[in-house]
């Protein structure tokens, strides 16, 4: 699934020149530096700040921070206390009033500037009813959703549409029933909304793509949910196309084997591959120094992540690197709506660790989503690499998070990425540069393993063995 923002909403001010001044001179290299020092936020960070996209507002003194939500002329502060290193890690300055965060260094940066004091909206004491929770859910997307153009959606029409009804709204189940509405037909992985009703749990999240919708159907002789395809899914790696001799590792989340003189790698996730992020890199680089250390002498490796169903990018980036001669831009991504903010750039860089920079066959499928279409960019963003399979989800944005004032979590994405090239995949998928037909949905069982080994029997005919292999 992906990577949800940790971060904060849009606005100006601009503050005193001495401020400035004094934050450069903390910071001449413009690195970035913790924001918590021995305990408390760093001096240069207190204050109010609004960012530039996402609709948060930041307070912060020395006790620490409070996070406010901002859209259209709402506002109200973050039901749960947030803890200032896990949202905003690390700091620098960035122009006259203003300062840049980030979770970790070299990761995404939030633009912030610097307000006198609390957004009018922002004091606002009124009780927040379930009329008025709609008309924030409202707000947010009109404010910061990227992609009702793509989606062919004129939200401002919805919204007038949907407004008078708000009213009529007199309990949590007509409330979650509202919003499911005004979602109605944003087919987006990273759209969700989690509510407790009466103490059920209730859950909203479209977008699951066509395979996995196929997946529900009868696969072979008996009737199959997305859950149990995982299971099918796995057998046909091991059993079929590792023929009994791969290897399962990195918490079940990472199958790699040698079939003859053809390597192959399967990510099914970039996330959950031990018990956190910095974890993570470290197994999927332990299961990469083993594979690639069998990989010698092969004519080509495959990289399936036809299930892959996103993480981590820092995870994507990481694995990415095991196959990068040189450093390349592969994409670019920055907050929807934001003001002077000049797109973020990301880079495949060739890893210190072992490397394959032989010729690599990169598999997808709509399936592969979110961190596993960063996965993608960055791949095809290097020379020895093939982009073969289906068109991926469409769903590439980081999520942000927000709790509402009655404690329920909406997600949903804020930030266009480009590839290298500028284009936008948002919604429309990455398409492959050669069309081959993973999960056929009248003939799924077994479909992907027989891709597969014909992609293998390809690859035998189409490049040359190596010589002399090892």
């Amino acid at each position: 699934m992906r990577k949800t923002a940790a971060v904060l909403g849009s606005g100006i001010v601009s503050v005193a020149l001495l401020w400035v001044a004094m934050a450069m001179a903390q910071n001449p290299n413009g690195k970035d530096l913790p924001t918590v020092v021995k305990g408390q936020p760093a001096s240069a960070m207190r204050g109010i700040w609004q960012s530039r996209g996402y609709g948060y507002v930041v307070s912060v003194d020395r006790s620490g921070p409070k996070i406010f939500h901002r859209a259209g002329i709402l506002c109200y502060a973050e039901p749960l206390k947030p803890d200032l290193d896990r949202l905003l890690g690390f700091y620098r300055p960035w122009g006259q009033g203003s300062i840049a965060f980030s979770n970790e260094q070299g990761e995404t940066r939030y633009i912030f500037d610097q307000l006198k004091e609390l957004p009018q909206a922002c004091t606002d004491t009124a009780p927040w009813s379930q009329p008025r929770i709609a008309a924030f859910v409202a707000a947010t997307f009109a404010d910061y959703y990227p992609s009702f153009q793509q989606r062919g959606i004129d939200w401002k029409e919805r919204m007038a549409a949907a407004e008078p009804s708000f009213s009529k709204i007199t309990d949590d189940i007509g409330l979650f029933e509202a919003i499911k509405s005004l979602l109605a037909g944003i087919e987006d992985q990273h759209v969700r909304l989690h509510a407790n009703v009466n103490g059920q749990k209730l859950h909203f999240s479209p977008g699951e793509g066509p395979s996995l919708s196929a997946a529900r159907a009868i696969v072979g002789d008996k009737m199959m949910d997305k859950y149990e395809w995982l299971p099918s899914y796995r057998r046909d790696v091991l059993d079929t196309i590792l023929q009994g001799k791969g290897h399962e590792v990195a918490n079940q989340k990472l199958y790699w084997g040698r079939v003859g003189d053809i390597g192959y790698v399967n990510l099914l996730s970039m996330e959950e591959l031990s018990q956190s992020e910095d974890g993570d890199k470290i197994a999927v680089d332990a299961a990469l120094d083993a594979a690639i250390a069998a990989f010698g002498g092969t004519r080509a490796v495959i990289i399936d992540v036809t299930y892959n169903r996103g993480g981590y990018d820092s995870v994507s980036r990481r694995a990415a690197g095991r196959f990068a001669e040189s450093e390349r831009l592969a994409y670019t991504k920055v907050a929807f709506g934001a003001r002077d903010v000049p797109p973020q750039p990301f880079y495949v860089t060739p890893s210190k660790r072992a490397r394959y920079l032989g010729p690599i066959y990169l598999l997808t499928s709509d399936v592969t989503v979110s961190a596993g279409e960063i996965f993608t960019l960055l791949m095809r963003a290097l020379p020895n690499v093939v982009h073969v399979g289906g068109t991926t989800r469409g769903a590439l944005s980081d999520t942000t998070e927000m709790k509402l004032p009655n404690n329920w979590s909406l997600v949903l994405p804020m930030e266009v990425y480009l590839d290298r090239e500028g284009q936008n995949y948002e919604v429309r998928g990455i398409p492959p540069q050669e069309k081959i037909d993973v999960f056929p949905p009248q003939n799924l069982a077994g479909a992907h393993a027989r891709a597969v080994l014909a992609l293998m029997e390809k690859i035998r005919r189409d490049v040359p063995a190596v010589e002399n292999p090892r």
